[in-house]
């Protein structure tokens, strides 16, 4: 950290210790109203009728889910929920614990699985998410029953919630994200009889914005720490502020919130339009925290500057480049399955919902793939104002240098042979929070089915093992030199040192893709080291040629998705999957095996999703690299 953020974070452990005397104790009474008007308007509501243009499917499936809500069930975070009835909102059900929701908020830790369980279990259920899908629900069918449980359920988060007690105050990106909620779940219910009892009414409501509002005026993420954090608290703040405009600071909030979130935006995001995290999953995070705080700048008067809104547009254009043809996204670092607002039922397994919603709040570009509207973006569009954006490439990009992402795929008309490459820095910021030790690393599907996999992120904390495997350099398809690694962690969501990849060549034709590049994370190794690779699609062959410039023991591990089985004879490999086979020709100066869900030490695993793993296969080639002589893998792909 830097001396100023060191200044800053002790005045912040000030302010949070002093802050202690303002804490409201569950159960306690609380005198005097927030200052502000009498009157409290929500003027910000859907245009009449917009509900009648959400796609009939769409509607079907936003009901479907609400009604096994209302059962009590749904998954979170890879866990099978049946206690929706009534939720104990401080309770993990992996671990069985129970935070105490009278502790002050700032002499709580949250990275203690002793103390609050597994902390993202908790924290994703007071997101309120299951809350805004009841609304929608209500919306498409005023079925009372979908309102009457999201008050009865808000007014006891409220109640066992009040201002710094429980684990539920201890993270700005919450206290950001449940604002957003509570907005759209106020404005889905508006021609609901009770609305006004539940929120500007009910003095419940109306502490409780007022509360998350005051926390994140005082409590911002700063220096190594702002980054899709710091996105959240200011579109959290912006959104209330416009949409709850009942205090004497709104005005003030709203200003400041914007101003911050249009700087940190710009910040977050390389000129490209590929978020700097190079987390891909919090690009789309950041991005529709962006998108959904413009909208309600739009809705209420206070529109974001056109800088902004091209800035946002180009995020999304990113979005519709690197997805594959199933519409699946780079699997590049952390993915924790973040969601900003959830109306329709979460689409895990691609981008096609988050594509909807930019195609309804900026428009698609001629090369966009096609993709169904849902009710998310229909509503949400319905908001914003239309604006012509310029400056869109005319066609789909597919190497983004700042960043250091570049996407190869085939253009024959079988199925899409996709490739990424890495080559970029190691992360944003000092601590790169949300960065893999992945330098060069590729990712290969065929016909959207993974067969050089990136394994994924499986876990945050309690894990800690799993959690530094799957950032491990073993951990992607890449070269290991001398049994060390590219990048050293310091901590679940801190590096002490990181690997800049840089790109050297990249091309593009109707006949071959081609791209090479080297990376510095084996410049402490005695010689230095310098890891080169080299890539070339052509006619269904994949051929990655990887040097090194200095002799060294290496492993070379190339992960198979979970779909793909394997025979290794020596240095050839036959794969099959159900839609295809490739034959693989390993670099013959390297002794492999097969490795397959192997827990000493760990290898041979894929994290589908956020708290879920699968065993999957590894080839893994051990040996030595000569300075300058090639380890050549090529794969023949067939269909």
């Amino acid at each position: 950290m830097s001396p100023t953020e060191l200044v800053w974070r002790t005045r912040d452990h000030a302010r949070r210790t002093t802050w202690a005397y303002q804490q409201v104790r569950p159960g306690e009474d609380v005198n005097g109203h927030p200052p502000g008007r009498y009157e409290r308007p929500f003027a910000s509501t859907l245009p009449p009728a917009t509900v009648t243009a959400v796609p009939e499917e769409a509607a079907k499936a936003v009901i479907s889910t609400a009604d096994a809500i209302m059962a009590g069930e749904l998954e979170v975070l890879g866990v099978d929920r049946t206690d929706l009835r009534s939720p104990d909102w401080f309770r993990d059900p992996v671990t069985r614990r129970r935070s105490d929701p009278a502790e002050y908020a700032f002499r709580l830790n949250h990275r203690s699985e002793e103390l609050v369980g597994n902390v993202k279990q908790v924290w994703e259920l007071s997101r309120h998410h299951h809350l805004t899908q009841l609304a929608a629900a209500w919306c498409l069918t005023h079925d009372d029953a979908y309102a009457d449980r999201v008050a009865e359920q808000l007014n006891d988060w409220w109640r066992t919630n009040p201002f710094l007690s429980g684990i539920h105050w201890t993270s700005g990106i919450e206290v950001g994200t449940r604002l957003i909620s509570w907005t759209w779940i106020r404005r889905l219910l508006e021609d609901w009889p009770e609305v006004g009892d539940l929120f500007e009414h009910n003095e419940l409501a109306v502490r409780q914005i007022h509360w998350h509002q005051r926390y994140l005026a005082a409590f911002r993420s700063r220096g190594s720490s702002a980054n899709n954090h710091v996105i959240a608290e200011a579109a959290g703040q912006l959104v209330a502020a416009c949409a709850f405009p009942w205090y004497a600071e709104s005005s003030r909030w709203r200003r400041d919130a914007a101003t911050l979130l249009e700087r940190e935006l710009e910040a977050n995001t390389f000129p490209s339009g590929v978020n700097r995290e190079l987390a891909t999953d919090y690009h789309r995070f950041v991005s529709e925290l962006g998108l959904y705080a413009a909208v309600e700048a739009d809705a209420s008067g206070h529109p974001l500057s056109a800088r902004t809104w091209s800035l946002l547009t180009r995020t999304v254009d990113v979005a519709a480049a690197i997805v594959d043809e199933s519409l699946r996204p780079p699997r590049q670092g952390d993915d924790d399955e973040g969601q900003v607002l959830v109306l329709d039922p979460p689409d895990l397994t691609n981008w096609s919902a988050f594509l909807s919603l930019g195609a309804a709040l900026v428009g698609r570009a001629s090369w966009w793939p096609q993709t169904p509207a849902t009710t998310a973006a229909v509503l949400a569009g319905s908001l914003v104002k239309k604006r012509s954006q310029v400056d869109r490439p005319d066609e789909r990009p597919e190497h983004f240098p700042d960043a250091g992402l570049t996407i190869l795929h085939s253009r024959d008309d079988g199925p899409e042979i996709w490739c990424r490459g890495d080559a970029g820095p190691h992360g944003f910021l000092s601590i790169a929070a949300h960065a893999h030790s992945d330098a060069l690393s590729l990712e290969v599907r065929v016909g959207g089915v993974d067969i050089l996999a990136d394994p994924g992120t499986y876990c945050y904390h309690g894990e800690e093992d799993w959690r530094n495997y799957f950032r491990s350099t073993i951990g992607h398809n890449t070269l290991e030199v001398a049994g060390a690694e590219q990048s050293v962690q310091g901590g679940a969501f801190l590096w002490l040192r990181g690997a800049t990849g840089r790109a050297q060549n990249y091309s593009a034709d109707c006949d071959a893709s081609t791209w090479s590049a080297e990376h510095d994370g084996y410049q402490a190794s005695e010689p230095p080291v310098t890891h080169q690779r080299a890539v070339r699609l052509d006619n269904g062959v994949l051929r990655v040629e990887d040097r090194v410039d200095a002799a060294a023991p290496v492993r070379l591990a190339w992960h198979l998705g979970p779909e793909v089985s394997v025979e290794l004879d020596g240095s050839v490999a036959q794969l099959q999957w159900p839609t295809g086979t490739a034959t693989v020709e390993l670099p013959a100066g390297l002794v492999w095996s097969t490795h397959r869900g192997e827990t000493e030490p760990i290898l041979g695993w894929y994290s589908p999703r956020f708290g879920h793993k699968v065993a999957s296969t590894t080839l893994v080639g051990s040996g030595r690299a000569e300075a300058g002589t090639p380890l050549v893998s090529k794969f023949r792909f067939r269909h």
